[in-house]
């Protein structure tokens, strides 16, 4: 299937499942949302040709519009397959069966790990069951072909099995042992940006700042529910209208010398760093 082939048959789907869409031109290809859930997604046709700095940044970006990032692929040098959930750079990699499953709230119990396929376990049910079937500890090992030592571990630690060990597990006691991957987590601001006037300006009043590339905006500001994207220059991008009332945001211009004629509020570089709180600048842009 061709990238495009892909793109159209995720956002076909998703358009289906109430989600509102813009399909973008940067470093992310679509900006999905269904009331208080964005998704960021990435769709290549190999997960392992992406740059990690751009995976990196677009986790970023996701931690500051309360989204969560996703890399849409069909392989990852093999194929993906369906119902297991892969990581590239810490950012959730899945096939379009999977995402489907995930979107219709079948969230997968397998993922991928250096150490192959693996299950995580719910030691608490993994016990209760146990017991209630009348197995000991050692009973129970000698079924999944382990020491009973790591099946203390199991129900102790909530620990990971391998998908061939996961498999005898669920002929005995069926999934409830098992937790979903949590593929709609959304990702903690960990990272401040700031080395232009205007992003230092911004963290020198008490925003979150986070400088971009290859985003239709050059910097997001976040403080407590309050989101600006900002544009820097003469020119804005025709996507940032849009992707803001999308995620509920503000856009700001901040221009260098002619005043474009655009619809969103645009302010003079040297008036932006005069400004002295947070609340001024957000008063100006209610005001706009």
């Amino acid at each position: 299937m061709m990238k495009r082939d892909l793109v159209e048959d995720m956002i076909l789907f998703l358009v289906n499942q109430g989600y509102i869409l813009k399909n973008m031109d940067s470093g992310f290809d679509v900006l999905a949302r269904k009331k208080d859930k964005t998704l960021l997604i990435k769709v290549v046709k190999d997960a392992n040709s992406l740059n990690p700095e751009m995976v990196y940044q677009m986790k970023n970006i996701a931690s500051y519009i309360n989204g969560v990032p996703m890399i849409l692929a069909e392989s990852a040098g093999n194929m993906l397959e369906d119902n297991v959930v892969y990581s590239r750079n810490g950012v959730v990699t899945l096939n379009l069966e999977t995402l489907k499953g995930c979107v219709k709230a079948n969230l997968p119990y397998v993922k991928s790990s250096k150490a192959g396929l693996i299950v995580s376990i719910d030691g608490g049910e993994l016990k209760k069951l146990r017991e209630e079937s009348g197995y000991s500890l050692n009973t129970l090992a000698k079924k999944v072909g382990v020491t009973s030592r790591m099946v203390a571990r199991y129900e102790n630690e909530n620990a990971d099995v391998s998908f061939i060990n996961a498999l005898k597990i669920y002929d005995l006691f069926g999934d409830s042992v098992f937790n979903c991957v949590d593929v709609f987590s959304r990702p903690t601001i960990d990272r401040i940006d700031a080395s232009s006037d205007i992003s230092l300006k911004y963290a020198q009043l008490g925003f979150n700042v986070l400088e971009t590339i290859r985003s239709p905006f050059n910097i997001v500001a976040r403080k407590e529910k309050e989101i600006i994207l900002t544009s820097v220059g003469d020119k804005v991008s025709k996507h940032v209208n849009s992707l803001s009332k999308l995620l509920d945001a503000d856009n700001l211009l901040v221009f260098n010398h002619r005043k474009p004629k655009v619809d969103m509020p645009v302010i003079a570089k040297d008036e932006f760093l005069e400004f002295e709180k947070s609340n001024e600048i957000l008063k100006f842009l209610k005001e706009f």
